[in-house]
């Protein structure tokens, strides 16, 4: 388990929790004094009242809740938001109301997941040519055609 150090900016912020012992993503909390509307078709960027120190070699990636997205049409605006290593702002969710109708976001509510993820920092070089494979430069939707 890795440790990752929290910094409570508000009072009433709390803390990420995990839904069940397997849980890949820990619930991330609205740190509102009341509700708030997001509009159909808008975004709004939702506190979490916290700052985070993620450990170096690490990304904090921000995904949407499969309830909130299903039952509210809530996701992330941005897909999966990152937050860096060296970022100690509080970490705010930009919700975007993909549904017709507005919605509400409630003090304390889950509003998406964040997952602790490791990974590799590439070094990018230029090159004139690049190896050889099957698929070459099949893309979007070319390895399922016969």
């Amino acid at each position: 388990m890795q440790t990752v150090q929290v910094k409570k900016l508000k009072p009433n912020a709390v803390l990420p929790t995990y839904g069940s012992e397997f849980s890949a993503g820990a619930d991330l909390y609205a740190c509102l004094d009341s509700g708030v509307k997001i509009p159909a078709g808008e975004t709004l960027l939702i506190p979490t009242g916290l700052s985070m120190e993620i450990p170096e070699g690490f990304a904090g990636l921000i995904y949407a809740r499969s309830g909130l997205a299903s039952k509210k049409g809530l996701a992330p605006a941005n897909k999966v938001g990152v937050v860096d290593a060296d970022y100690r702002g509080e970490v705010m969710v930009a919700l975007h109301n993909h549904s017709n109708v507005d919605a509400e976001i409630l003090p304390s509510e889950r509003i998406a997941q964040l997952v602790i993820a490791p990974f590799l920092k590439a070094d990018f070089k230029a090159v004139d040519e690049l190896s050889e494979t099957v698929r070459g430069a099949g893309g979007f939707g070319s390895t399922g055609r016969k």
